[in-house]
């Protein structure tokens, strides 16, 4: 099964991780693991001011620091795993990927928030269901 990770180094992403640990029989052997971290855009007003390289290291280097502690505990996991970035807003670009890479699971943490709070403050996991045909997984 290909099983896309949607991390961004918070605590959130590390209690995805610990449950998938302790619940290895939750999706059996012989998956193939995919990490993705989307960075936001930088605006256009400041991207003028800034070298094109610049820009684009920023964005690499932020992933890179998400994905060191991911690509250890993958490597304990004996996990077939491989690493993306995508550049924007996450939950767009989550779907985006997915769309384009067809994974058969996603999986997130979660903040808990409760639907009401999701109304005002928007939602990486909401935008992210709401426009895939993708099972998402959520651990809380």
């Amino acid at each position: 099964m290909k099983v896309l990770l949607a991390v961004d180094g918070s605590d959130y992403t590390k209690r995805m991780l610990a449950y998938l640990a302790a619940h290895e029989e939750l999706l059996g052997v012989g998956n193939f693991f995919t990490a993705l971290h989307a960075t936001p855009a930088i605006p256009q007003r400041v991207a003028r001011f800034v070298d094109k390289a610049t820009i684009d290291n920023y964005g690499e280097d932020e992933a890179n620091e998400v994905f060191k502690p991911i690509r250890a505990f993958a490597q304990q996991q004996h996990w077939d795993f491989s690493t993306a970035h995508v550049e924007g807003p996450a939950g767009e670009a989550i779907a985006a990927y997915a769309l384009e890479t067809k994974p058969d699971l996603i999986i997130m943490g979660t903040h808990g928030h409760s639907a009401l709070g999701n109304l005002f403050m928007g939602s990486t996991v909401t935008g992210v269901m709401a426009r895939c045909q993708v099972p998402v997984l959520l651990v809380r």
